[in-house]
């Protein structure tokens, strides 16, 4: 293990508390190379991957992890998804994972709505119960949707897909919402205290990629469009990390389990010489590179707080 290295993604630093760091990540962040880079998901997992075309779909790559069957059609996710109404009109609370579904929901709710996308020639199924999908045919033409995570909390109408084309979009999302509304298997989710599925979320249409690389041998991550992306490039995913190994630790938000549990071991690696190179990428655009070459720079001071400039 010698010449592997370990790169860690990670959330944006402001989703860790404020703390003060252990003295030894502390001097190792200090001392690190640190590198700007563009913000958000899909900035940070272009880092890692480069695909081909570069409008990738998450749809299609998240369909062939659950499917096996994204090639040659045209996808779009229709996450189960959440919205509470309030006094400027309603607001995404939650959607696909985040709900925790269980395949009786999906098969109590998807007939009811499987007729009404069926009329525009949509077959819409579910085969994972979180993560909820549209065939579309090839010709159909799509607005640009807003990716789930960007319009958490936000009020849902400045989400909405624009334009001739979204407005077709918008209607099946009304009507969808109504039928959802009127579902008893909602009723009954509510009556049992979980958050009653009274939406969809419309995204990441598209194709699966032409293809796929990246620079890690071997990918670790829970996340389907993770999975999907290093299926395709080819390499590892999960298993015993003994190679170059990219680590999805993106639903961390405690400082202490980041830099006690993550980033502390790994620096003991490094100092072993039996880990060459550590990466932190952080949403924020924030990266850090730490190797046992920058032991040397003792005039560097330790950085105070994660979220120090």
């Amino acid at each position: 293990m010698t010449h592997a290295k370990a790169t860690l993604l990670l959330p944006a630093r402001i989703r860790f508390p404020g703390g003060s760091l252990p003295a030894p990540v502390a001097s190792a962040l200090g001392r690190a190379d640190r590198i700007t880079g563009a913000a958000g998901e899909s900035a940070q997992l272009r880092r890692h991957f480069q695909v081909q075309p570069d409008d990738w779909s998450a749809a299609a790559l998240t369909r062939q992890v659950d499917a096996g069957d994204a090639a040659g059609s045209l996808w779009l996710r229709a996450d189960p998804a959440n919205v509470m109404p309030d006094m400027q009109g309603a607001r995404l609370m939650a959607s696909a994972e985040s709900l925790r579904l269980e395949p009786a929901d999906a098969a109590a709710l998807l007939p009811a709505l499987q007729p009404l996308f069926a009329g525009f020639g949509f077959q819409l199924d579910a085969p994972s119960p979180s993560r909820w999908y549209l065939r579309l045919p090839d010709d159909t033409p799509l607005p640009a949707f807003t990716a789930p995570d960007a319009a958490l909390g936000d009020d849902l109408f400045e989400h909405l897909p624009e334009g001739d084309n979204g407005r077709q979009w918008r209607a099946l999302l009304t009507e969808a919402q109504v039928v959802l509304h009127q579902h008893p298997w909602n009723q009954q989710r509510v009556a049992e205290g979980r958050r009653a599925v009274n939406s969809l979320w419309f995204w990441g249409a598209g194709r699966l990629p032409q293809s796929v690389r990246t620079g890690h041998a071997q990918v670790r991550s829970r996340d389907a469009l993770l999975q999907g992306l290093a299926a395709m490039a080819g390499v590892r995913i999960d298993g015993d990390q003994t190679v170059d190994a990219l680590v999805d630790l993106r639903q961390l938000r405690s400082l202490e389990q980041l830099t006690r549990d993550a980033i502390a071991p790994l620096l003991d690696a490094i100092g072993r010489g039996e880990l060459r190179e550590l990466q932190l990428d952080f949403e924020d655009g924030t990266c850090y590179r730490i190797h046992r070459g920058q032991r040397w720079r003792f005039w560097k001071k330790p950085l105070a707080a994660l979220h120090d400039a």
